[in-house]
């Protein structure tokens, strides 16, 4: 993940899978990567984690995309987890990165900047 075109930290969510988008398809919950494309995100509360946190909005046939905290794919259901990768198929630190993520989108939207996410 980049702000600015900067290296921030690092990402991991599930596989990509061809559920067929443009077509019908489905999700598979916890194994399906969210399609490649550019979503807005906005800080909301979460109430699965009692906090706030990221949420991508406009991404197709998902809902409730969050960036959270976790270590392995097998920590999210379809979201994004960050922190830094320091083991092959990990992110480590991931609450440190959470923390410091919300509080750098936070600080954008104080400013009235836009906050937007390049899925590759």
């Amino acid at each position: 993940m980049a702000i600015d075109d900067k290296p921030f930290c690092d990402t991991l969510e599930p596989t990509w899978r061809d559920i067929g988008w443009g077509r019908k398809g489905r999700k598979v919950a916890g194994r399906t990567a969210i399609p490649e494309g550019r979503y807005p995100v906005v800080v909301t509360f979460s109430p699965k984690f009692q906090k706030w946190l990221p949420l991508l909005i406009h991404v197709p046939l998902f809902t409730g995309i969050r960036i959270h905290a976790g270590n392995t794919a097998n920590d999210t259901e379809g979201c994004i987890l960050v922190g830094q990768n320091l083991k092959p198929g990990m992110v480590l630190n991931s609450n440190i990165w959470t923390h410091r993520l919300v509080k750098a989108i936070t600080e954008a939207r104080g400013r009235d900047e836009a906050i937007w996410i390049n899925v590759r």
